[in-house]
């Protein structure tokens, strides 16, 4: 009899299913349910309701058993990828009380500045936390809700994340592991303890809303009768403590060690390594992350990659392969068409109240093509910005692992490259954080049966390189793009207070 793990990952956009055999790693089934956030909601506001993510997930559950040919009896551990820092708030009796507000949703800016300034301001912030205060973190979403919906706070009982809140509808246990809790904005990252102070400054009694943290190779239970019933499968299930997203592309794609650091080309863009020691940024640029194996995750995010990607290639009305076959016919640096890709504000660098803005329209660049690849160079150079900001940290790749959408086109793979000037490659198995959940499932699992076994054993026996996709810096492009680079970087800066004065005449 096989021995089967589910790996799922619930993102913004959809959920993925995996079902992965314990014995060499495979893919056996696989599916995916979409889903759409709620529509009508004031500027800067993201959201979804967390029954949304629970209907995807049992869906895809049972579509990828059925493609796998899977028996309840063979599927022994299930690990849970989830979208980080969404504010998923509960009453006591483990009910929704309103939509998660989500990574994406920019509009906490004013309680990110009022949590900051309780702290001391931005120094005292990272120096009690490892990480600044930002709005794509879960704190200030808090203490928005304290603010503005003071009845449906009173009603707060616990404070979960949107994998928590998956693992506790799994579970029926409410818990939360140190790599996702450290995306809270509410950890410190350095002692992993909850930070009193940051706490307090959001509310007297928020230590007693928190669920039990717990390391990462622990289980967060078993599925719970119900739970086990509406999937089909046993009660002796493990769950595993799962994680965020980026935690769980780490794991997924070998990232399990130093020298190695993926690049995510999603909706939002990530980078990210593994450190033995917290990484911690003084300017509060890069995240101090945990990461989802009991060590530490020094990542940049930027908001913006396939959104913009996206939007041009759906408004010229483009299949995948001819925007990337229009993309191609303009050479490196778009003939001076430059995007400033902030098209949902941007968290590295901090700009929530920024815009997309485009340079160097005019006759001879104002074509599709132009367009097209001036928005994959420009979402790739913003992410670049922090991946500097990781060099001067001492954070520096031997090789860049790039996953996501954006890393299935091989002109996007070869921008990688020539603007990080380092090898990209990818993975024979492409969705990292469904994959990464899987493999965490089997390493609890594993420990559980009293094997004694690392994350790294592993990783490096099923992660694998995809050896006919590699893209290796060209020198010219590599130049060209040193100058782009440095025309978005001050466009960035000069226009922060345009943007400030924008956001107040939009919002008149």
């Amino acid at each position: 009899m096989r021995t089967l793990l589910l790996g799922i990952d619930s993102g913004t956009q959809s959920t993925k299913v995996l079902v992965v055999d314990a014995k060499n790693g495979k893919v056996l089934g696989a599916a995916s349910e979409s889903y759409d956030l709620i529509l009508g909601l004031p500027a800067g506001a993201k959201e979804q309701h967390p029954h949304t993510w629970r209907a995807a997930t049992a869906k895809a559950i049972k579509a990828a058993l059925k493609v796998a040919k899977a028996t309840a009896n063979e599927v022994k551990a299930i690990g849970v990828s989830g979208q980080q820092h969404g504010f998923v708030p509960l009453d006591e009796n483990g009910e929704v009380i309103r939509a998660a507000k989500l990574w994406c949703d920019t509009s906490t800016a004013a309680e990110c500045e009022e949590i900051t300034a309780k702290l001391g301001g931005l120094k005292a912030t990272i120096r009690e936390l490892g990480n600044a205060v930002l709005p794509g973190f879960t704190a200030s979403k808090i203490l928005w809700l304290k603010k503005n919906e003071p009845k449906n706070f009173a009603r707060l009982a616990t404070v979960m994340l949107p994998h928590d809140y998956l693992n506790f509808w799994l579970t029926g246990k409410q818990t939360m592991e140190f790599g996702d809790a450290s995306g809270t904005a509410l950890l410190n990252v350095k002692t992993r303890r909850w930070s009193d102070a940051t706490l307090k400054a959001i509310d007297a009694d928020l230590a007693s809303k928190l669920p039990r943290l717990q390391s990462s190779d622990r289980p967060a239970g078993f599925l719970q009768a119900s739970t086990a019933q509406e999937l089909g499968l046993n009660i002796d299930v493990l769950v595993s403590a799962g994680g965020g997203d980026n935690m769980m592309g780490a794991i997924g794609t070998g990232n399990t060690k130093d020298g190695v650091i993926t690049a995510s080309f999603g909706t939002s863009g990530t980078i990210y390594a593994c450190s033995e020691k917290p990484v911690i940024d003084p300017c509060g640029e890069i995240a101090a992350f945990c990461d989802s194996t009991n060590r530490w995750l020094p990542l940049l995010c930027t908001m913006n990659v396939t959104v913009a990607t996206e939007l041009v290639r759906q408004d010229f009305g483009y299949t995948h392969e001819r925007f990337a076959a229009e993309a191609a016919k303009v050479p490196a640096g778009s003939h001076g068409l430059i995007l400033l890709p902030y098209l949902e504000g941007e968290r590295t660098p901090n700009v929530p109240h920024g815009t997309g803005v485009w340079l160097g329209a005019n006759q001879k660049t104002f074509t599709a093509a132009h367009f097209a690849r001036a928005s994959m160079e420009g979402v790739t150079l913003g992410m670049n910005y922090g991946l500097r900001r990781l060099a001067e940290l001492g954070v520096k790749p031997k090789q860049i692992r790039a996953t996501g959408g954006g890393a299935k086109s091989k002109l996007w793979r070869q921008i990688m490259a020539d603007v990080f000037n380092a090898e990209v490659v990818t993975l024979k198995v492409s969705e990292g954080a469904a994959y990464g959940a899987a493999l965490q499932a089997l390493w609890s699992w594993r420990l559980q049966q009293g094997e004694k076994v690392s994350i790294n054993d592993i990783t490096d026996k099923f992660v694998q390189v995809n050896k006919a996709e590699i893209a290796l810096p060209n020198a010219k492009n590599v130049e060209a793009y040193r100058e782009v680079q440095s025309i978005q970087d001050n466009m960035s800066v000069a226009l922060r207070d345009v943007f400030s004065q924008h956001r107040k005449f939009v919002l008149r």
